[in-house]
């Protein structure tokens, strides 16, 4: 992403009435990332909290999302989930919560919206590296049931979080 286009970005952001002010955006006006593919799959879920498709477990944690509707999306059964990492106005993930099964792999991807994002685990269980390029993954495998919250580093401030919650079948 040019920089120009990270300022038309961000102009756009504003004007359509963002969710924080610009020192929350600042964070985004950097370039580059990976642009490959990072993967971890270790099977350690991060996070805690029993997985019992039950949001109220989550609720408190997305109450700043802009697209989390009270709601996750079921995914369950599911060998592979995709979460994409800047879409809608290139500051959420969409889901912004899925539930899956245990040994599911959840494939963040990026759409190259929004600058530089990464996946954090809320108490850093893992971690992406910073990424603004479309295509960019980074993957993990849940095995445990538990819910694990994450968030994009630059854009926590504006309410980009998200939830993988692993419920038993």
């Amino acid at each position: 992403m040019t920089e120009r286009t990270v300022s038309a970005t961000r102009r756009r952001f504003l004007r359509v009435g963002a969710l924080a002010g610009v020192a929350s955006v600042a964070g985004c006006s950097g370039g580059g990332g990976s642009g490959g593919s990072e993967s971890d799959e270790s099977g350690e879920s991060g996070g805690g909290g029993g997985g019992s498709g039950d949001s109220s477990a989550y609720e408190a944690w997305l109450d700043d999302a802009p697209n989390y509707d009270g709601t996750a999306t079921d995914r369950t059964g599911q060998e592979t989930v995709t979460v994409t990492v800047g879409g809608g106005n290139g500051l959420i993930y969409e889901p912004a919560a899925v539930e899956v099964s245990p040994g599911t792999t959840v494939v963040w991807e990026w759409t190259g919206r929004g600058g530089q994002h990464n996946v954090r685990e809320e108490s850093g269980a893992f971690e992406s590296e910073l990424a603004s390029t479309e295509g960019t993954t980074y993957e993990r495998t849940f095995d445990a049931p538990g819910v694990v919250r994450y968030y994009c580093v630059p854009h926590q401030a504006v309410g980009m979080k998200g939830v993988v919650d692993v419920v038993e079948g």
